[in-house]
């Protein structure tokens, strides 16, 4: 029996979050394990008049990939997908590993060549999404793996993913127009300002976001969420950053990231664990030592760290900033084939500043 949290997820997915209109083709992304959000995806798009199309991995098909893939092959651009960017009118993506780890044995190499087979899929999401001619949403199917990296049991975990989409209420949809409302004012205090500095035990740094547009997150491109974001003038960020929490790529978890920025660009990277992947990471391209967002979490209901960033980077009392890519739709000029969350806890002792007024102290707004 199909759980009714599934169907109210994939209701919210269709007619909240990708907004889909009669003759929209909408491409869902997922590995077989989220069979039953596909399904109900698959019908909730019919209903409203779209065209559905499945683009489905087995479970561990990058693993296959990196094992038995020659560097051509791994660096290959996947042709349905970047067709499904480039011409339909919105995508559905569902994480739905089994195995979240299954390529951190693989070599930083393997990895910055698959990178390079996205990045021109990423980059057309990006270009068209800032357009609204691509209506993107990224969602997540609870499966045992992400059960475990949360150190929950799955029957926990699965509560803890609907509670946080809402999928668990009477009138989900309600809720996130509801968030839409109040975060607005969250999204306005940075519009129109030009510094940002951010201060604290793991924290001191300067950008500019002079030009930039503070986007308002409420459902539209992640479900869950709860963030006001944008990327900082490029060349702008000066200072230093202690991220609180883990920093994971693609299954691969680095610990302790320290990084010094100058005139915009890490200047200098150190981590506790895995340090020679971050700096690969870094030297992906000239846009991947660069910020491409600065972003504010604020889902105080998602308030334990999961190990996964859909969840992690709207820890309320949070603050998260992002390498590579940005999005258009902010201002922001970075290109790169990495968008990196890493993500700083601000509930002690810390507190933003913008054009010189304290406006978030100790995780919270205090206007």
């Amino acid at each position: 029996m199909i759980d009714p949290r599934t169907q109210k997820l994939a209701h919210i997915l269709v007619n909240h979050s990708a907004r889909i209109q009669p003759g929209d083709r909408v491409a869902i992304e997922a590995t077989i394990a989220a069979e039953p959000l596909v399904r109900e995806l698959y019908i909730e798009i019919l209903k409203q008049g779209g065209h559905p199309y499945l683009l489905l991995d087995f479970a561990e098909q990058t693993k296959e990939l990196f094992t038995f893939g020659n560097e051509k092959q791994i660096s290959c651009v996947n042709e349905l997908r970047q067709f499904s960017y480039e011409n339909f009118e919105s995508r559905i993506r569902i994480h739905s590993l089994t195995n979240v780890h299954a390529l951190s044995d693989f070599s930083p190499e393997k990895q910055a060549q698959h990178q390079k087979g996205a990045a021109p899929i990423i980059a057309t999401q990006m270009k068209r999404g800032a357009t609204g001619d691509f209506k993107w949403v990224s969602t997540l199917f609870p499966t045992l793996a992400y059960a475990e990296e949360a150190g929950m049991g799955l029957r926990e975990y699965e509560d803890f993913v609907y509670r946080a989409c809402h999928a668990d209420e009477s009138d989900p949809i309600a809720y996130w127009e509801n968030l839409k409302n109040e975060q607005h004012e969250s999204a306005n205090i940075f519009n129109g300002h030009k510094t940002v500095k951010l201060n604290g035990p793991n924290i001191d740094i300067t950008l500019s976001i002079e030009g930039r547009t503070f986007i308002n997150s409420y459902g539209i491109h992640n479900m869950p969420d709860g963030e006001v974001f944008t990327g900082p003038v490029e060349n702008s960020a000066n200072g230093w950053v202690r991220y609180t929490y883990p920093a994971i790529y693609n299954g691969v978890i680095v610990e302790g990231i320290e990084l010094n920025f100058e005139d915009g660009k890490v200047i200098k990277a150190t981590a506790e664990k895995n340090e020679a992947f971050l700096h690969k990471m870094l030297d992906s391209d000239e846009g991947s030592r660069y910020l491409g967002e600065f972003a504010v979490g604020t889902n105080f209901q998602i308030d334990t760290f999961t190990g996964n960033i859909l969840f992690d980077e709207k820890i309320g009392g949070t603050i998260h900033m992002a390498l590579g890519a940005g999005y258009p739709q902010t201002g922001s000029v970075n290109k790169s084939m990495i968008h990196w969350d890493m993500i700083c806890d601000m509930r002690s002792d810390s507190e933003i500043q913008v054009d010189g007024e304290v406006i978030y102290k100790d995780g919270d707004f205090v206007f």
